[in-house]
């Protein structure tokens, strides 16, 4: 298996990751192909889960899996994951997967429970049965947060999730403290804003959605009324912020990542749309409610504790982004879906 080594421009994680092994699950995901491009260039020792073949991931379309090791399977597996952290030795565990989506969420709560919270669980008590697993990266969300009068949120704040994806990354959030706390498991709990950056899929999210339909010269449809504010954290940055903590951080404890960036729903689609050269019209579909009206999360804890801040500038965050989709811009425009785009 040929694999590069290198080193992270500006980090210096060169020495720990050298041949680390290190277990990743949803390297298919959005964040989770990134991650795996910046571990495979400070040359840890990669192992993937994958459950399916996404041919326009990052992991695949940057030819990552030439040079990491893939197993095959459903992260609820806990006997396969038993035997792929004790078969390949595995010192460091990152658990990215999961059923991101809000809407799949509402449709289908209890594939999102199963996956969600069943995923953590029997990764946990695989981690627990390996005596080899030293750190457990496990990737949380704002939105486990639920909804709280004050802002930002603090790591201190209660979990207070109550739609059914809140409430999953509410439970796989306690469930990585309880196995902190009752068995020892050196768990660090990463809760991430809104990610976004070139690889993702999932088109019902506002920034691929609209990015799409500008680039086939369509209208954008929003599912909001462009009010909200959110954070917004690109995926390179959360990348980094992900093997920052991982290397520096020795606490099992929630650390918030994120870009500490927070924009308005219509802010955002009319910056997309001015940087990808659509200037038709958009269409705000406000028959669906969007939750809570602003989210923000407090990253002073990952900046004091590991010295993580999320570097990239969100213009050209977004810059960049529309140029990875524009690479795929044929394949955009041709394609079919009879959701148009959708977006949140």
């Amino acid at each position: 298996m040929a694999r590069k080594t290198g080193s992270l421009e500006g980090v210096g994680v060169s020495k720990f990751w050298l041949d680390r092994p290190t277990f990743v699950t949803g390297a298919t995901g959005l964040v989770g192909g990134w991650l795996v491009r910046r571990l495979v260039d400070v040359g840890a020792d990669v192992v993937c889960l994958v459950r399916d073949w996404v041919p326009q991931c990052e992991l695949v379309r940057a030819r990552l899996v030439k040079q990491v090791r893939i197993v095959w399977g459903d992260v609820r597996e806990q006997a396969l994951l038993e035997r792929t952290l004790g078969e390949y030795e595995i010192d460091t565990v990152i658990h990215l997967a999961a059923q991101t989506i809000v809407s799949i969420a509402n449709r289908n709560p209890v594939s999102t429970f199963e996956t969600n919270i069943g995923g953590t669980w029997a990764l946990l008590e695989a981690a627990r049965r390996s005596p080899m697993v030293k750190q457990i990266i496990v990737a949380s969300s704002d939105k486990a947060y639920g909804e709280h009068d004050r802002l930002p949120y603090t790591e201190e704040m209660p979990l207070c999730g109550c739609h059914p994806y809140d409430v999953s990354k509410s439970c796989v959030d306690l469930i990585a403290q309880a196995y902190a706390v009752t068995y020892g498991l050196p768990v660090v709990i990463s809760r991430c804003g809104n990610f976004y950056g070139g690889g993702d899929l999932n088109w019902n999210r506002v920034v691929p959605g609209t990015i799409r339909s500008a680039i086939r010269g369509q209208r954008p449809i929003i599912r909001s009324d462009g009010r909200y504010v959110r954070d917004y954290f690109y995926v390179e940055d959360a990348a980094e912020g992900i093997v920052l903590a991982t290397e520096r951080y020795n606490k099992a404890e929630p650390v918030n990542l994120g870009a500490g960036f927070e924009i308005s729903i219509k802010e955002l689609v009319g910056l997309i749309c001015e940087l990808a050269g659509f200037d038709g019209e958009i269409e705000w579909d406000t028959s669906k409610p969007d939750g809570q009206p602003r989210r923000r999360l407090d990253t002073s804890k990952a900046k004091a504790e590991f010295g993580f801040e999320a570097k990239t500038d969100f213009r050209e965050g977004l810059r960049r982004t529309i140029e990875w989709y524009g690479g795929e811009k044929v394949r955009l425009k041709h394609s079919t879906d009879r959701s148009r785009s959708n977006a949140w």
